[in-house]
């Protein structure tokens, strides 16, 4: 896995950043996706070593620390399962051929299976069969994590052309007790509020579903590590609820410092972004990611909240109730290849995994540069010219971007608006209005005050 670039090292902030994601797309497009096929063939689940691996080789991206907990720790209404490790699992046909082999597609064996060898005949077999009719050539993804079982996946066609007779099973695998583990990435910033991460890094051989936001998560967090920050940021990554689960559980109290948060996952596929609120509907974290959609020039679509999905379930439940929404390309469930074999790294696109983290960075960029500011000079418009600060020629029938800026934020700058609101206001991109508030500031035309919730230089939650 190659290590993230360099270049984050040289810039002067997010705006920087977001620029050199133009300049070096392809290079930085072609890493991440070299770090989805590294991560591909290990048979990850949400305890063991095949987790572990996926994480150590997240280290080579961003600063992940590991943290263990063991086996029977109880986390709110849950335990910390017994930790499974794989070691073989192989289906013969009665006349020798392998059917299934873990070795050569980690989806062919149920993901959690209890161990098992012997002959069994094919009635028998097929109550330990998984397969996809309404997709016959792909093998499907099944767990038996909280149930125990044994199992394998086939595509349909393979299992359609199954001959009556003994088959022999080996499924080599140990649950023991052991630990979960999970990742974490800490920036410390000038603020203890907090904008969380969270991926989750559970699920094998999916390089949609799964890898792709782990790989996008930690890049931001390399990239975010070279820049000067505001909030703090915390980047998990954690097996599929059982994970945020004990991670919640383990950290009540300092959860309450997550000011804005967003669940990564299924951001490689060409679909088109989509947002999922947070329990809140309209808490600034949604906001700020549907002004940047709404602003991108891009198709998106953005949903209500649900309670269910991936983790943004656990942290916005009523006794947390956090403002994390999910950001997404084409949301789960709704590809083809959706806990498939055929989600593989052909589906995750260099460009569209570029094109993700660049939105990313953007909603960062807002929450970052989103502050309130009050007019100095709030009877009628100041002269801007003399300030150098307007166009020189009179008479135009229209005033370019720069300008329309400058005058929304001076008229909306009454201590009540943030420039999150000026931007929506003014329907133009926050980058631009937040670029004329500095402006005027520079001329001592606007001056910061702090608004109520907002991350300020040594304030808490």
């Amino acid at each position: 896995m190659s290590a993230a670039p360099a270049t984050a090292a040289a810039v002067g902030g997010l705006a920087d950043l977001v620029a050199i994601l133009t300049t070096e797309a392809e290079t930085l497009g072609a890493r991440m996706h070299a770090a989805v096929r590294e991560l591909y063939p290990i048979c990850r689940s949400i305890t063991g070593e095949g987790l572990r691996r996926s994480l150590r080789l997240l280290q080579r991206l961003a600063p992940v620390e590991l943290h263990e907990v063991p086996t029977g720790t109880r986390v709110f209404d849950w335990v910390v399962p017994p930790e499974w490790t794989l070691r073989q699992a192989r289906l013969v046909a009665p006349d020798g051929r392998v059917v299934a082999d873990a070795d050569r597609l980690n989806l062919h064996v149920l993901n959690y299976s209890v161990p098992f060898r012997g002959r069994v005949p094919l009635a028998e077999l097929q109550d330990h069969l998984h397969s996809l009719p309404e997709q016959p050539t792909r093998v499907p993804y099944r767990t038996s994590y909280y149930k125990e079982d044994w199992g394998f996946c086939l595509s349909h066609e393979q299992r359609s052309a199954l001959p009556p007779g003994l088959y022999e099973v080996l499924i080599d695998t140990t649950l023991a007790p052991g630990s979960l583990t999970y990742g974490e990435v800490v920036l410390r910033g000038e603020s203890e509020q907090e904008v969380l991460f969270s991926a989750h890094c559970c699920h094998p051989s999916l390089a949609n579903d799964n890898l792709s936001g782990m790989v996008l998560a930690a890049t931001l967090a390399h990239l975010l590590g070279e820049t000067p920050r505001r909030y703090t940021y915390r980047f998990l990554f954690v097996p599929g609820t059982i994970g945020a689960i004990t991670w919640l559980a383990r950290h009540e109290e300092q959860a309450r410092r997550i000011a804005h948060g967003l669940v990564v996952a299924c951001v490689g596929d060409a679909g088109r972004l989509t947002y999922k609120r947070s329990r809140r509907g309209q808490a600034e974290i949604d906001r700020a990611v549907v002004h940047v959609l709404a602003t991108s020039g891009e198709p998106y679509e953005v949903r209500d909240f649900s309670p269910y999905g991936y983790d943004e379930r656990q942290y916005c439940s009523p006794g947390f109730d956090l403002p994390v929404g999910s950001l997404t390309r084409t949301p789960f469930g709704e590809y083809p290849e959706y806990h498939t074999s055929g989600d593989d790294p052909g589906l995750v696109k260099p460009d569209r995994l570029v094109d993700s983290l660049r939105r990313y960075l953007e909603v960062i960029e807002v929450l970052e540069g989103n502050q309130t500011y009050l007019n100095l000079s709030p009877h009628c418009e100041p002269q801007l010219g003399r300030r150098g600060l307007y166009g020189t020629v009179g008479g135009q029938s229209h005033a370019v971007a720069s300008q329309m800026a400058m005058l929304w934020v001076l008229n909306l700058s009454d201590g009540a608006h943030s420039l999150l609101d000026v931007a929506e206001r003014a329907r133009m991109p926050f980058a631009e209005i937040r670029r004329a508030a500095s402006a005027l500031e520079a001329v001592e035309l606007l001056r910061e005050v702090p608004a109520p919730g907002s991350a300020r230089r040594g304030e808490g939650r």
